[in-house]
């Protein structure tokens, strides 16, 4: 029973015309530039002209960026308004039940229509779509977060919207395929029998989990042909987490409202890579710049680590191949992970630009299995009261166990991490959990092996 009469301040908010009106882009901060993408028959670096069946040039264009600031349209930024700026909370209840002289704080984008970050850059990526008259976007999701929020700002465009959703999360979320058609998108269970993709595996077999490597192939090979259709993507490539930087940026406005100078450590999790790079890329702009000296650490689940225990090299970023080769830590493009819980976080590679980062010591990277996670976000729905979605349970796993460590030594460190997004249409996870049903899975060499030993051979140079 908690009885304190103390009043406290729980959340640090922004005015709307305290909101920052531009997006932050990291490349030219860094030591080196990340690996360019390969032409998958060439082998040379892939020009606009590779991209151009799949994005407008608007977004093409802040791919390539050497712009460290890129303003935001004013179109985008009223959208945003709806939601943004989002909290930054105080952890307090969650401090005393651990014990804790650490403070943590957790910045929530669950408050977005969709119930997630991922509107961030949905709401651009459908913007420069309208300007460019493309009528209809692809795109395939995991959990459904991304899908979501794309169909939401679809909607808000009056662009049609297709989404392929992994086969596993279909099944799982039934709630999820159900928002995404109130908000009007079109959804397909992946592997579907519309694309040659689909029933390429189908044919293997019929009743295939899925994945996002499969996923992302039928709604490439939708949109590239059509002249009037592109595809967009949810996470991964340059362009998705110089959007997501409105995160890191508001957060560093916030902790300083908060009266804090900087966080001693920045714990995300980490499936593609837009929740950790929007909040953390800001940060490492201050640390490079000897301002601050967060440690920043990447979370990403035991099921699928393909920064812990993936290879750094080029590979396709879906299983078919139909897109550019990129350089980035992956576990090859024929990996098939467990259907977990959190299907956000369950793609063969992350972001090239996090993973030439890792590949530079600028960033730390741990894997978490999935029982720990919800034995974690139990902890915090019961002190915080807000159930998360299964994707940051592994952030506030992370941050738990730091703080617990804090307990031990005295440190009074200050813990920031993301919550990415609401639980609400994940309750078939905590049933699971809560149950007792959910289980680990073995996690061996032998697990990964077959999936690295499809990664292409590209020669060095």
């Amino acid at each position: 029973m908690d009885l304190n009469d103390e009043v406290r301040q729980h959340k640090i908010t922004l005015d709307e015309d305290e909101m920052p009106t531009t997006w932050y882009n990291v490349i030219p901060d860094l030591p080196s530039p990340p690996p360019p993408a390969l032409h998958p028959g060439t082998l040379e670096p892939a020009g606009p002209d590779d991209f151009a069946p799949l994005f407008p040039m608007d977004l093409i264009a802040q791919e390539v960026t050497s712009d460290s600031y890129v303003d935001i349209p004013g179109g985008v930024l009223d959208v945003y308004r709806q939601w943004r700026p989002s909290p930054l909370f105080r952890a307090h209840r969650l401090e005393r039940a651990l014990g804790t002289p650490a403070r943590i704080y957790y910045k929530y984008e669950g408050v977005s229509p969709a119930g997630s970050h991922k509107p961030n850059t949905a709401v651009p990526q459908a913007y420069y779509n309208a300007k460019a008259g493309v009528k209809r976007l692809t795109t395939e999701t995991g959990a459904g977060q991304w899908g979501t929020a794309l169909a939401f700002a679809c909607a808000l465009y009056g662009l049609e919207c297709e989404v392929w959703q992994v086969g596993a999360s279909y099944d799982q979320k039934p709630y999820r395929r159900l928002m995404i058609e109130a908000f009007g998108g079109k959804i397909h269970r992946s592997p579907s029998d519309l694309t040659a993709a689909g029933r390429a595996v189908l044919a293997t077999d019929p009743d295939h989990p899925g994945s996002l490597g499969i996923a992302i192939s039928e709604a490439v090979e939708v949109a590239a042909p059509d002249p009037e259709t592109r595809y967009a993507l949810g996470s991964v490539l340059n362009h998705v987490l110089l959007h997501q930087t409105i995160i890191g940026e508001e957060a560093l406005l916030q902790l300083a409202k908060a009266g804090e100078h900087a966080p001693d450590l920045l714990v995300g999790c980490t499936g593609g890579g837009s929740n950790f790079g929007g909040l953390s890329f800001p940060f490492l702009r201050e640390k490079l710049a000897g301002r601050m000296n967060p440690v920043i650490r990447a979370v990403e689940p035991a099921s699928c680590p393909s920064l812990t225990r993936g290879v750094y090299a080029y590979d396709f970023g879906d299983t078919a191949g139909m897109t550019p080769l990129m350089k980035m830590h992956t576990l090859g493009h024929d990996f098939i992970p467990d259907p977990i819980h959190a299907g956000g976080l369950r793609y063969h590679g992350m972001s090239p630009l996090l993973s030439h980062i890792y590949e530079l010591g600028m960033m730390e990277a741990i894997a978490i299995p999935q029982l720990e996670c919800f034995e974690a976000a139990v902890r915090f729905t019961r002190t915080e009261g807000i159930l998360p979605a299964p994707e940051p349970t592994h952030a506030i796993a992370a941050a738990i166990r730091e703080a617990l460590l804090c307990r031990e030594t005295g440190e009074e460190k200050v813990i920031l991490t993301a919550l990415c997004g609401h639980g609400h249409f994940d309750l078939a996870a905590y049933d699971s959990f809560l149950s007792g049903r959910m289980v680990d899975e073995e996690i061996t060499d032998a697990r990964f092996a077959a999936g690295l030993a499809t990664v292409p051979a590209v020669p060095a140079g």
